[in-house]
Protein backbone atom coordinates (compact mmCIF):
# COMPACT_ATOMS: atom_id res chain seq x y z
CA UNK A 1 0.00 0.00 0.00
CA UNK A 2 1.25 3.42 -0.60
CA UNK A 3 2.37 5.89 2.18
CA UNK A 4 -0.07 8.72 1.48
CA UNK A 5 -2.83 6.70 2.85
CA UNK A 6 -2.17 7.90 6.80
CA UNK A 7 -5.74 9.08 8.00
CA UNK A 8 -8.01 7.17 10.04
CA UNK A 9 -11.89 7.99 10.46
CA UNK A 10 -12.38 6.12 13.55
CA UNK A 11 -16.01 5.42 14.84
CA UNK A 12 -18.25 3.61 17.62
CA UNK A 13 -20.82 1.43 16.15
CA UNK A 14 -24.22 2.26 17.68
CA UNK A 15 -22.67 3.82 20.78
CA UNK A 16 -25.40 4.31 23.13
CA UNK A 17 -26.63 0.76 22.12
CA UNK A 18 -23.58 -0.56 22.09
CA UNK A 19 -22.59 0.87 25.67
CA UNK A 20 -25.71 -0.59 26.90
CA UNK A 21 -25.59 -3.96 25.87
CA UNK A 22 -21.56 -4.25 26.84
CA UNK A 23 -23.13 -3.12 30.57
CA UNK A 24 -25.56 -5.64 30.44
CA UNK A 25 -24.40 -9.18 29.31
CA UNK A 26 -28.22 -9.78 28.70
CA UNK A 27 -28.97 -7.36 26.10
CA UNK A 28 -26.01 -8.74 23.50
CA UNK A 29 -27.23 -9.95 20.72
CA UNK A 30 -31.07 -8.83 20.94
CA UNK A 31 -32.48 -5.59 19.18
CA UNK A 32 -31.94 -2.63 21.60
CA UNK A 33 -33.36 1.00 21.87
CA UNK A 34 -31.89 3.82 23.58
CA UNK A 35 -34.82 6.11 24.27
CA UNK A 36 -38.49 6.02 24.96
CA UNK A 37 -40.61 8.65 23.33
CA UNK A 38 -38.05 9.46 20.24
CA UNK A 39 -34.79 6.50 19.67
CA UNK A 40 -31.90 8.15 20.35
CA UNK A 41 -29.86 4.92 19.43
CA UNK A 42 -30.65 1.51 17.87
CA UNK A 43 -29.11 -1.57 17.96
CA UNK A 44 -27.66 -3.72 14.86
CA UNK A 45 -30.00 -6.15 15.45
CA UNK A 46 -32.78 -3.28 15.85
CA UNK A 47 -31.66 -1.46 12.42
CA UNK A 48 -32.23 -4.82 10.86
CA UNK A 49 -35.46 -4.66 11.37
CA UNK A 50 -35.92 -0.66 10.07
CA UNK A 51 -35.44 0.93 13.43
CA UNK A 52 -33.45 4.57 12.93
CA UNK A 53 -32.36 7.69 14.99
CA UNK A 54 -35.15 9.86 15.58
CA UNK A 55 -37.42 7.21 15.11
CA UNK A 56 -40.77 7.44 16.75
CA UNK A 57 -41.25 5.21 19.96
CA UNK A 58 -44.41 3.98 18.90
CA UNK A 59 -42.82 2.81 15.12
CA UNK A 60 -39.75 2.11 16.19
CA UNK A 61 -41.81 -0.89 18.95
CA UNK A 62 -43.91 -1.59 15.79
CA UNK A 63 -41.39 -2.39 12.86
CA UNK A 64 -39.33 -4.32 16.22
CA UNK A 65 -42.00 -5.89 19.07
CA UNK A 66 -39.10 -7.81 20.57
CA UNK A 67 -36.91 -4.94 20.82
CA UNK A 68 -35.60 -3.90 24.64
CA UNK A 69 -36.25 -0.27 25.40
CA UNK A 70 -34.14 1.56 27.58
CA UNK A 71 -33.69 4.54 29.27
CA UNK A 72 -30.82 6.53 28.23
CA UNK A 73 -27.46 7.04 30.69
CA UNK A 74 -25.85 9.84 29.30
CA UNK A 75 -23.25 10.04 32.16
CA UNK A 76 -22.16 6.07 31.15
CA UNK A 77 -21.84 7.20 27.53
CA UNK A 78 -19.76 10.80 28.67
CA UNK A 79 -17.05 7.90 30.52
CA UNK A 80 -16.93 5.84 27.48
CA UNK A 81 -16.37 8.28 25.24
CA UNK A 82 -13.41 9.47 27.52
CA UNK A 83 -12.42 5.82 27.94
CA UNK A 84 -12.17 5.89 23.95
CA UNK A 85 -10.62 9.36 23.18
CA UNK A 86 -7.56 8.37 25.78
CA UNK A 87 -7.18 5.17 23.52
CA UNK A 88 -7.04 7.53 20.24
CA UNK A 89 -4.64 9.62 22.13
CA UNK A 90 -2.56 6.80 23.16
CA UNK A 91 -2.22 5.85 19.44
CA UNK A 92 -1.18 9.54 17.80
CA UNK A 93 -1.16 12.98 19.36
CA UNK A 94 -2.74 14.20 15.72
CA UNK A 95 -6.65 13.53 17.07
CA UNK A 96 -9.46 15.86 15.37
CA UNK A 97 -12.67 14.88 17.78
CA UNK A 98 -16.00 15.09 15.21
CA UNK A 99 -18.45 14.22 17.96
CA UNK A 100 -18.63 11.75 21.24
CA UNK A 101 -18.23 9.23 19.47
CA UNK A 102 -15.88 9.40 16.30
CA UNK A 103 -12.67 11.33 15.41
CA UNK A 104 -10.51 11.43 12.54
CA UNK A 105 -6.38 10.39 13.76
CA UNK A 106 -3.37 10.87 11.43
CA UNK A 107 -0.86 8.65 12.17
CA UNK A 108 1.67 9.75 9.03
CA UNK A 109 4.38 10.15 11.01
CA UNK A 110 4.35 6.82 13.12
CA UNK A 111 5.43 4.67 9.71
CA UNK A 112 8.91 3.69 11.97
CA UNK A 113 7.78 3.70 15.58
CA UNK A 114 4.25 1.83 15.14
CA UNK A 115 4.13 0.31 11.29
CA UNK A 116 2.11 1.21 8.43
CA UNK A 117 -1.25 2.34 8.97
CA UNK A 118 -3.82 -0.53 8.58
CA UNK A 119 -1.73 -2.69 11.35
CA UNK A 120 -2.22 1.02 13.43
CA UNK A 121 -6.14 0.69 12.68
CA UNK A 122 -5.77 -2.75 13.80
CA UNK A 123 -4.37 -2.44 16.73
CA UNK A 124 -6.59 0.90 17.69
CA UNK A 125 -9.69 -1.12 17.16
CA UNK A 126 -8.33 -3.91 19.26
CA UNK A 127 -7.54 -1.69 21.81
CA UNK A 128 -10.61 0.36 21.92
CA UNK A 129 -11.96 -3.27 22.17
CA UNK A 130 -9.89 -4.64 25.19
CA UNK A 131 -9.59 -1.57 27.33
CA UNK A 132 -13.01 0.40 26.78
CA UNK A 133 -15.13 -2.78 25.61
CA UNK A 134 -17.08 -1.32 22.78
CA UNK A 135 -16.54 -2.25 18.60
CA UNK A 136 -15.53 0.36 16.49
CA UNK A 137 -15.13 0.75 12.77
CA UNK A 138 -12.15 2.40 10.80
CA UNK A 139 -11.51 3.65 7.56
CA UNK A 140 -8.27 4.31 6.69
CA UNK A 141 -7.19 6.39 3.35
CA UNK A 142 -5.48 9.70 2.03
CA UNK A 143 -8.01 12.24 2.72
CA UNK A 144 -10.36 12.48 5.68
CA UNK A 145 -13.06 12.34 3.19
CA UNK A 146 -11.94 9.11 2.08
CA UNK A 147 -11.62 7.70 5.05
CA UNK A 148 -15.06 8.86 6.74
CA UNK A 149 -16.95 7.25 3.32
CA UNK A 150 -14.68 3.82 4.18
CA UNK A 151 -15.76 3.87 7.72
CA UNK A 152 -19.68 4.34 6.68
CA UNK A 153 -18.89 1.07 4.59
CA UNK A 154 -16.93 -1.00 6.42
CA UNK A 155 -19.86 -0.99 9.37
CA UNK A 156 -20.53 -2.42 11.51
CA UNK A 157 -17.16 -3.70 13.38
CA UNK A 158 -15.40 -3.16 10.62
CA UNK A 159 -11.86 -2.02 9.02
CA UNK A 160 -11.07 -1.12 5.29
CA UNK A 161 -8.60 0.20 3.72
CA UNK A 162 -8.38 2.71 0.76
CA UNK A 163 -5.03 2.19 -0.90
CA UNK A 164 -4.69 5.69 -3.25
CA UNK A 165 -4.13 3.78 -6.63
CA UNK A 166 -7.84 2.86 -6.20
CA UNK A 167 -9.12 5.50 -4.88
CA UNK A 168 -11.44 5.88 -7.98
CA UNK A 169 -12.62 2.50 -8.02
CA UNK A 170 -14.04 2.65 -4.48
CA UNK A 171 -15.81 5.88 -4.72
CA UNK A 172 -17.08 6.05 -7.95
CA UNK A 173 -19.66 3.23 -7.87
CA UNK A 174 -21.39 4.38 -4.74
CA UNK A 175 -24.79 6.27 -4.20
CA UNK A 176 -24.20 10.38 -4.27
CA UNK A 177 -25.91 10.11 -0.88
CA UNK A 178 -22.29 9.43 0.27
CA UNK A 179 -20.76 13.03 -0.63
CA UNK A 180 -20.55 15.21 1.97
CA UNK A 181 -23.21 17.94 1.52
CA UNK A 182 -25.49 15.57 -0.24
CA UNK A 183 -28.93 15.62 1.53
CA UNK A 184 -32.41 14.65 0.67
CA UNK A 185 -33.21 17.99 -1.64
CA UNK A 186 -29.83 18.12 -2.77
CA UNK A 187 -30.19 13.90 -3.61
CA UNK A 188 -33.39 15.13 -5.46
CA UNK A 189 -32.04 17.67 -7.81
CA UNK A 190 -29.06 15.07 -8.84
CA UNK A 191 -31.38 11.96 -9.49
CA UNK A 192 -33.74 13.79 -11.51
CA UNK A 193 -30.93 14.29 -13.94
CA UNK A 194 -29.89 10.88 -13.68
CA UNK A 195 -27.28 11.59 -11.11
CA UNK A 196 -27.01 8.74 -9.22
CA UNK A 197 -23.20 7.78 -8.17
CA UNK A 198 -20.62 9.19 -7.03
CA UNK A 199 -18.77 8.35 -10.74
CA UNK A 200 -21.86 10.18 -12.30
CA UNK A 201 -21.05 13.67 -9.97
CA UNK A 202 -17.15 12.99 -11.09
CA UNK A 203 -18.30 12.49 -15.16
CA UNK A 204 -20.05 16.03 -15.16
CA UNK A 205 -18.06 19.35 -16.32
CA UNK A 206 -17.34 21.44 -12.76
CA UNK A 207 -19.72 24.40 -14.35
CA UNK A 208 -21.94 21.75 -15.17
CA UNK A 209 -22.57 21.05 -11.64
CA UNK A 210 -22.60 24.91 -10.00
CA UNK A 211 -25.33 25.23 -12.72
CA UNK A 212 -27.39 22.73 -10.99
CA UNK A 213 -26.11 23.53 -7.25
CA UNK A 214 -24.92 26.97 -6.99
CA UNK A 215 -21.13 27.73 -6.83
CA UNK A 216 -19.72 26.64 -3.83
CA UNK A 217 -21.84 23.71 -3.56
CA UNK A 218 -21.27 22.60 -6.69
CA UNK A 219 -17.44 22.87 -6.82
CA UNK A 220 -17.22 21.26 -3.26
CA UNK A 221 -19.21 18.26 -4.69
CA UNK A 222 -17.28 17.85 -7.95
CA UNK A 223 -13.97 17.83 -6.05
CA UNK A 224 -15.00 15.43 -3.73
CA UNK A 225 -15.91 13.30 -6.38
CA UNK A 226 -12.75 13.07 -8.02
CA UNK A 227 -10.74 12.25 -4.68
CA UNK A 228 -9.62 16.51 -3.99
CA UNK A 229 -9.68 16.93 -0.21
CA UNK A 230 -7.15 18.92 1.21
CA UNK A 231 -8.44 19.29 4.97
CA UNK A 232 -5.85 18.18 7.18
CA UNK A 233 -6.61 16.63 10.70
CA UNK A 234 -6.67 19.77 12.63
CA UNK A 235 -6.13 19.19 16.53
CA UNK A 236 -7.87 21.19 19.14
CA UNK A 237 -10.52 22.79 16.44
CA UNK A 238 -12.86 24.83 17.93
CA UNK A 239 -16.64 23.74 17.50
CA UNK A 240 -18.55 25.75 14.72
CA UNK A 241 -21.74 26.10 16.45
CA UNK A 242 -23.38 25.33 20.03
CA UNK A 243 -26.64 23.69 19.86
CA UNK A 244 -29.36 21.30 21.57
CA UNK A 245 -32.95 20.26 20.95
CA UNK A 246 -35.60 19.04 22.25
CA UNK A 247 -38.54 16.23 20.80
CA UNK A 248 -41.89 16.84 21.56
CA UNK A 249 -43.99 13.73 19.74
CA UNK A 250 -46.63 14.03 17.92
CA UNK A 251 -49.08 15.61 21.33
CA UNK A 252 -50.11 19.47 20.07
CA UNK A 253 -48.30 21.81 21.82
CA UNK A 254 -49.60 25.27 23.68
CA UNK A 255 -47.58 28.37 23.04
CA UNK A 256 -46.94 28.85 26.23
CA UNK A 257 -45.47 25.12 26.32
CA UNK A 258 -42.98 25.59 23.32
CA UNK A 259 -41.92 28.61 24.79
CA UNK A 260 -41.13 26.75 28.02
CA UNK A 261 -39.33 24.17 25.72
CA UNK A 262 -37.62 27.27 24.05
CA UNK A 263 -36.60 28.97 27.36
CA UNK A 264 -35.34 25.77 28.31
CA UNK A 265 -32.69 25.33 25.13
CA UNK A 266 -31.44 28.76 25.31
CA UNK A 267 -30.48 28.45 28.78
CA UNK A 268 -28.75 25.26 28.35
CA UNK A 269 -26.93 26.45 24.92
CA UNK A 270 -25.91 29.68 26.54
CA UNK A 271 -24.21 28.07 29.58
CA UNK A 272 -22.51 26.45 27.03
CA UNK A 273 -21.64 29.11 25.49
CA UNK A 274 -20.21 30.70 28.46
CA UNK A 275 -18.28 27.72 29.50
CA UNK A 276 -15.84 27.59 26.85
CA UNK A 277 -15.12 31.32 26.54
CA UNK A 278 -17.19 32.14 23.54
CA UNK A 279 -19.92 34.58 22.66
CA UNK A 280 -22.05 34.12 18.94
CA UNK A 281 -23.95 36.37 16.92
CA UNK A 282 -26.23 34.44 15.09
CA UNK A 283 -29.25 32.38 16.83
CA UNK A 284 -31.00 29.49 14.91
CA UNK A 285 -34.24 27.97 15.24
CA UNK A 286 -35.00 24.58 13.95
CA UNK A 287 -38.15 22.99 13.57
CA UNK A 288 -39.34 19.15 12.41
CA UNK A 289 -43.11 19.28 11.72
CA UNK A 290 -45.57 16.08 12.00
CA UNK A 291 -44.76 15.46 8.94
CA UNK A 292 -41.17 15.11 9.28
CA UNK A 293 -39.81 18.37 6.94
CA UNK A 294 -38.23 20.09 8.65
CA UNK A 295 -37.62 23.92 8.14
CA UNK A 296 -34.93 26.83 10.18
CA UNK A 297 -35.01 30.11 11.38
CA UNK A 298 -32.35 32.55 12.01
CA UNK A 299 -30.91 36.13 13.17
CA UNK A 300 -27.84 37.50 13.14
CA UNK A 301 -27.14 40.09 15.50
CA UNK A 302 -25.51 43.44 14.93
CA UNK A 303 -22.91 42.58 18.01
CA UNK A 304 -21.45 39.35 18.82
CA UNK A 305 -23.28 37.94 22.61
CA UNK A 306 -23.34 35.60 25.28
CA UNK A 307 -25.86 36.95 27.18
CA UNK A 308 -28.94 34.58 27.94
CA UNK A 309 -31.57 37.64 27.90
CA UNK A 310 -30.42 38.91 24.51
CA UNK A 311 -30.46 35.08 23.03
CA UNK A 312 -34.03 34.33 24.32
CA UNK A 313 -35.17 37.49 22.99
CA UNK A 314 -34.15 36.68 19.26
CA UNK A 315 -35.40 33.27 19.76
CA UNK A 316 -38.46 33.80 21.18
CA UNK A 317 -38.59 35.79 18.32
CA UNK A 318 -38.01 33.30 15.74
CA UNK A 319 -40.62 30.95 17.40
CA UNK A 320 -43.65 33.44 17.00
CA UNK A 321 -42.50 34.24 12.84
CA UNK A 322 -42.88 30.07 12.80
CA UNK A 323 -46.36 29.75 14.57
CA UNK A 324 -48.31 30.05 11.65
CA UNK A 325 -46.50 26.89 9.98
CA UNK A 326 -46.33 25.38 13.35
CA UNK A 327 -50.37 25.72 13.61
CA UNK A 328 -50.80 23.89 10.04
CA UNK A 329 -48.49 21.79 10.48
CA UNK A 330 -47.71 20.64 13.71
CA UNK A 331 -44.25 20.02 15.90
CA UNK A 332 -42.41 17.34 17.32
CA UNK A 333 -39.60 18.42 17.28
CA UNK A 334 -37.63 21.79 18.42
CA UNK A 335 -33.68 22.75 18.24
CA UNK A 336 -31.89 25.32 18.56
CA UNK A 337 -28.31 26.47 17.68
CA UNK A 338 -25.74 29.42 17.70
CA UNK A 339 -23.15 30.20 15.48
CA UNK A 340 -20.65 32.19 14.07
CA UNK A 341 -18.96 32.12 16.95
CA UNK A 342 -16.05 34.20 18.23
CA UNK A 343 -13.57 33.97 21.38
CA UNK A 344 -14.88 36.40 24.17
CA UNK A 345 -11.75 38.11 24.40
CA UNK A 346 -12.27 39.39 21.03
CA UNK A 347 -15.26 41.48 21.89
CA UNK A 348 -15.08 44.95 22.54
CA UNK A 349 -16.86 46.39 25.39
CA UNK A 350 -19.36 49.15 24.51
CA UNK A 351 -19.27 52.48 25.78
CA UNK A 352 -20.80 53.70 28.30
CA UNK A 353 -19.26 51.36 30.78
CA UNK A 354 -22.35 49.76 32.56
CA UNK A 355 -21.71 49.57 36.27
CA UNK A 356 -23.91 46.69 36.45
CA UNK A 357 -23.78 44.16 32.87
CA UNK A 358 -25.80 42.22 32.48
CA UNK A 359 -23.70 39.30 32.30
CA UNK A 360 -23.76 39.47 35.86
CA UNK A 361 -26.24 37.29 36.60
CA UNK A 362 -25.29 34.83 34.24
CA UNK A 363 -22.41 34.50 35.88
CA UNK A 364 -24.08 33.96 38.79
CA UNK A 365 -26.10 31.81 37.66
CA UNK A 366 -23.55 29.38 36.14
CA UNK A 367 -21.31 29.28 39.05
CA UNK A 368 -24.23 28.14 41.43
CA UNK A 369 -25.27 25.21 38.70
CA UNK A 370 -21.17 24.61 38.68
CA UNK A 371 -20.89 24.21 42.15
CA UNK A 372 -24.48 22.62 43.53
CA UNK A 373 -25.58 20.85 39.95
CA UNK A 374 -27.17 22.11 36.59
CA UNK A 375 -30.88 21.98 38.01
CA UNK A 376 -29.64 23.80 41.31
CA UNK A 377 -30.86 26.89 40.17
CA UNK A 378 -33.98 27.02 37.49
CA UNK A 379 -36.76 29.74 36.02
CA UNK A 380 -40.24 28.93 37.92
CA UNK A 381 -41.46 28.61 33.77
CA UNK A 382 -39.44 24.71 33.43
CA UNK A 383 -40.67 23.77 37.08
CA UNK A 384 -42.70 20.27 37.06
CA UNK A 385 -41.76 20.51 32.72
CA UNK A 386 -39.70 17.66 31.26
CA UNK A 387 -36.64 19.82 29.65
CA UNK A 388 -35.45 16.98 27.37
CA UNK A 389 -31.83 15.32 28.02
CA UNK A 390 -28.44 16.43 27.84
CA UNK A 391 -26.66 14.94 25.46
CA UNK A 392 -23.00 14.92 26.44
CA UNK A 393 -20.32 16.69 24.13
CA UNK A 394 -16.95 16.51 23.71
CA UNK A 395 -15.09 19.68 25.14
CA UNK A 396 -14.91 22.97 23.16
Amino acid sequence: MASGATILHADLDAFYASVEQRDDPDLRGRPVIVGMGVVLAASYEAKARGVRTAMGGRQARRLCPEAVVVSPRMSAYADASAAVFDVFRRTTPVVEGLSIDEAFLDVGGLLRICGPPPQIAAQLRHDVMEQVGLPITVGVARTKFLAKVASAVAKPDGLLVVEPERELDFLHPLPIERLWGVGEKTAVKLRQRGILTVGDVARLAEKSLVAILGGAAGRHLHALATGRDPRHVEVGRRRRSIGSQHALGHRPRSAAELDAVVVGLIDRVARRLRAGSRVCRTVVLRLRFDDYTRATRSHTLTEATAHTGQLLTVARALLAGARPAIDRRGLTLVGVALSNLDDDAAVQLPLPFDRHPHGALDATLDDVRDRFGSKSVTRAVLLGRDQGITVPMLPD
